[in-house]
């Protein structure tokens, strides 16, 4: 149980996270793109959300709730590096959570007001959780390398949430809506490949640990299906993104599968990047981890509430699935 228990508390905050990235990451992308619409388009946009956005961020409270329980060592070290990102971070998610209540409750007058505010919360939360991903990367350095890194890595991420609003779109609107947000995929598409490409160029370089380990044999005949299987995916969605007559009959939804499918890829890549630290080249999650004995009680714990986040987010997205109505506060 020592040694498996670490093991098993990294896999539930990874998958947490990943799950974070995907749900929150789209409903991120939607609010970055509500200027880039008319105002009933907005309502439509903020309804396609409404049921869903303040339950995807349970998991991002889950995985940081872990780090703290599990890992207290370096929950101790990461949140101290990157205090004022995280701070950032906070900022835009309270800013978005305002905004959301207040942009009709308020009047048709600041109605306007309250979307730029919700447009500016989406960008700095997605802009910091990206250089938070930077920094952890690089093993919260803070030299040159690591504040580049982290700076690509905060235009890349929100490229990705913006092409997972948009693919999100096309599966809960349609007509003039569906055709604004096939556009904006189109555009984003280029952006987000061209970020994917630099994050895994760059990444190897930053990090000498993460270069052996990609690049030596037999390892990196191990590893190709993962970049491989990336390549072949986003080709698929810019095929898919080129055919509006397959999207517009009902199948969106491959084009959001095969996002989800390369979010998938990159995770399973950065574990075994930093497997077995969880500082990198700082703390392995056995030195950061909890006594065995508080690892077992908090174990029975997760064991109870994941299946109950997992099976109310399967429930929620089943009651309110199809194409979206308007908004109503009522």
């Amino acid at each position: 149980m020592e040694q498996f228990l670490p093991i098993a508390f990294m896999l539930i905050m990874g998958l947490a996270l990943l799950i974070y990235v995907i749900l929150d990451g789209y409903d991120l992308g939607v609010g970055m793109l509500l200027p880039f619409a008319d105002d009933q388009q907005k309502d439509l946009m903020i309804a396609s959300i409404g049921p869903f956005w303040d339950a995807n961020e349970t998991w991002i409270v889950l995985g940081v709730g872990v780090l703290l329980i599990a890992f207290p060592a370096a929950h101790g070290v990461i949140l101290t590096s990157m205090y004022i990102p995280i701070t950032i971070m906070l900022l835009g998610l309270i800013l978005r959570g305002v905004a959301f209540d207040f942009r009709v409750k308020a009047g048709d007058a600041k109605k306007e007001r309250w979307n730029k505010i919700f447009f500016a919360g989406s960008v700095i939360a997605s802009v910091s959780q990206g250089w938070m991903l930077g920094s952890y990367i690089t093993g919260l350095q803070g030299n040159l390398t690591s504040v580049l890194f982290s700076a690509l890595i905060s235009v890349t991420l929100p490229s990705l949430y913006v092409l997972l609003g948009a693919a999100w779109l096309m599966m809960k609107t349609e007509d003039e809506l569906f055709n604004k947000a096939l556009r904006w995929a189109r555009l984003a598409i280029g952006p987000m490949g061209l970020g994917l490409l630099l994050v895994s160029i760059a990444t190897p370089i930053v990090s000498a640990s993460i270069a052996a380990k990609w690049f030596t044999m037999p390892n990196a005949l191990g590893l190709l299906p993962i970049p491989l299987s990336c390549i072949l995916i986003y080709g698929g969605l810019l095929w898919v993104l080129r055919r509006p007559d397959i999207l517009n009959r009902g199948y969106a939804w491959t084009l959001f599968a095969g996002l989800v499918i390369i979010c998938l890829m990159a995770s399973l890549g950065l574990a075994y990047s930093l497997f077995p630290y969880i500082v990198i080249d700082r703390l392995t999650i056995w030195e950061a981890a909890a006594a065995t004995e508080s690892l077992e009680m908090i174990f029975y714990g997760v064991a109870v509430t994941l299946p109950a986040i997992i099976g109310y987010t399967i429930f929620v997205y089943k009651i309110f699935h199809g194409k979206v109505r308007e908004l109503s506060y009522e």
